[in-house]
């Protein structure tokens, strides 16, 4: 009886792992600008929202993040991509977390800690480029670990 049932969580245990797309979530969804957003960290989705998506081009508007923490954070690395038809057409990387020199919050958390965050962004740009586009970004540790992964698709129909 014992070994039946060990086998049925083995079983279950891979099936839970065959899966390894995140859904995509809708971060807004006007009638002239979409975006939404999937995590590429096969092992770890992330929540993320915006207050209002009209305020996005031009104004300052609230995000909330949370996560929980799969590797500790001594030093964190941003990498972006702007990828246009499949090709990357602007890549930009920073260093987010130094040791003397922490631009964000959660600098220094650890492995297993819950990070949230809420708070007012500003782009600084005046418009949203027209068209259809992703936005790949990448936060990795001082090891070279994925802290968070996500592609955000923009579709933005809006002639200024």
């Amino acid at each position: 009886m014992k070994a039946s049932n060990i086998l049925k969580l083995i079983l279950v245990l891979l099936c839970i792992n065959v899966s390894t797309e995140w859904p995509t979530h809708t971060v807004c969804k006007e009638s002239n600008l979409e975006i939404y957003y999937k995590s590429c960290d096969p092992q770890q989705d992330f929540a993320f929202s915006i207050d209002r998506c009209p305020d996005i081009p031009s104004h300052t508007f609230n995000i909330r993040a949370a996560m929980i923490l799969r590797h500790s954070i001594k030093r964190l690395y941003a990498k972006i991509k702007l990828i246009i038809n499949g090709k990357t057409v602007l890549s930009y990387s920073e260093s987010l977390c130094e040791p003397d020199d922490p631009k964000i919050i959660f600098c220094g958390k650890e492995k297993g800690e819950h990070i949230y965050h809420e708070g007012p962004v500003t782009l600084g740009i005046k418009e949203i480029p027209q068209g259809e586009y992703t936005i790949s970004a990448v936060l990795t540790n001082e090891d070279g670990l994925t802290v968070a992964c996500a592609d955000f698709n923009v579709k933005n129909y809006l002639d200024y």
